[in-house]
């Protein structure tokens, strides 16, 4: 083949080929653009399947994780002894918000199949006396730290949860519940001022989730003392913080995220003109309309550790919806919210004790948090 031959057949294929400038612009839209997931509405099937959750798990008083600290050989007893109105669900904190589910259903779905049921079961363990066995059980000499934060949070929740029920029995529920709600409201009291350090852990005793319930529930029932409490609290532990690491996040067990989980008690407390710059220094990347947050991924749902992720997704949800609604600079991220309810939303219901005894309660809690419009 001569050489002037091989030229032209090379030129010739190169002129079937064009070689195109790739739009850079395009390509870079086309990598930044997301999918759009639709937000998950609660239906009035999916809601009596929920209910089996809360209803089997408040009565299943083994497995048990007592978590508590023995004085003497006396205090070794079975769990609906020392806790009659909190005694199921694996733990105290899950029995307790697995009745605030019982409660919330029950306001959100009149017409569910086992109302009379539900009914009956809080009746049943939030009696007078229930809750005088549970008091006591706080003021013993050992105990007076039990379920600190978390569980204290969630009581209050279901407090807040009966208060704002229209419903003579529930009416009648909160005013058993009182004396109990009124005691974890003294320890918030006794605490906060003691506390130096706030604890950013994706568990249990994480300070700002403990706070952001509390302060809910003062807000809701006009307790002035324990909201002002909360809110000078929360500004000197998270005023002068920037730059959260969320890239560390989730860690192996979270079911809560450190940074959104201090986004929000400040979204609470704060005035827009101080929060939005605050959040702008604290999690600067929230404003690009394009920030994608990957979700808690579960590699296994019956390990009672590693299923905490599923936790992970919902309580990201509920912090970012909240964001969301509440400031439009930052309605993207309710797409963001939509994805991790996606995703770990299919896995509640299931045959998986470990996830289920807490699970439910906290997709029901994103669930309720989530817009009620179906569209973006």
């Amino acid at each position: 083949m001569s050489k002037n031959y091989f030229f032209i057949l090379i030129l010739a294929i190169s002129c079937q080929n064009p070689s195109k400038k790739p739009d850079s612009n395009s390509e870079k839209e086309q990598e930044n653009t997301e999918k759009t997931y639709q937000t998950p509405v609660l239906s009035l099937a999916q809601a009596n399947n929920l209910t089996e959750l809360p209803l089997a798990c408040a009565v299943q008083e083994y497995p048990n994780k007592l978590g508590q600290t023995l004085g003497d050989a006396g205090d070794l007893k079975e769990p609906r002894q020392l806790h009659p109105a909190f005694y199921g669900c694996f733990d105290w904190h899950s029995a307790v918000h697995g009745h605030w589910s019982m409660v919330y259903l029950l306001k959100s779905f009149p017409d569910l199949e086992k109302r009379d049921s539900l009914m009956q079961l809080l009746q049943k363990n939030i009696s007078k006396e229930n809750i005088a066995q549970e008091v006591a059980y706080f003021q013993s000499e050992h105990n007076t730290s039990y379920e600190r934060t978390y569980g204290w949070a969630w009581l209050l929740k279901l407090a807040e949860e009966l208060h704002t029920w229209n419903n003579p029995a529930a009416q009648k529920l909160e005013e058993n519940l009182q004396p109990l709600t009124d005691l974890i409201v003294q320890k918030y009291k006794d605490f906060l001022p003691k506390l130096n350090y706030p604890i950013r852990v994706g568990e249990h005793p994480n300070t700002a989730f403990g706070l952001s319930f509390a302060y809910e529930y003062a807000e809701t029932t006009a307790q002035d003392s324990l909201k002002n409490l909360i809110a000078q609290r929360a500004k000197d532990f998270y005023l002068k913080d920037k730059d959260c690491p969320m890239s560390w996040e989730p860690g192996g067990f979270d079911f809560l995220s450190p940074c959104l989980e201090e986004m929000n008690i400040m979204r609470l407390i704060l005035p827009k003109e101080q929060f939005l710059p605050w959040l702008a220094d604290f999690l600067p990347q929230l404003k690009d309309k394009n920030y994608r947050l990957e979700m808690g991924k579960v590699s296994d749902r019956s390990d009672g550790k590693l299923v905490h992720l599923d936790g992970v997704n919902f309580s990201r949800a509920w912090n970012l919806y909240d964001l969301s609604r509440q400031y439009p600079e930052y309605a993207h991220l309710r797409n963001q919210a939509d994805k991790h309810l996606n995703y770990s939303l299919p896995n509640v219901v299931g045959d998986d004790y470990e996830g289920g005894h807490w699970l439910g309660t906290f997709a029901l809690y994103a669930l309720k948090e989530a817009p009620k419009e179906d569209s973006h």
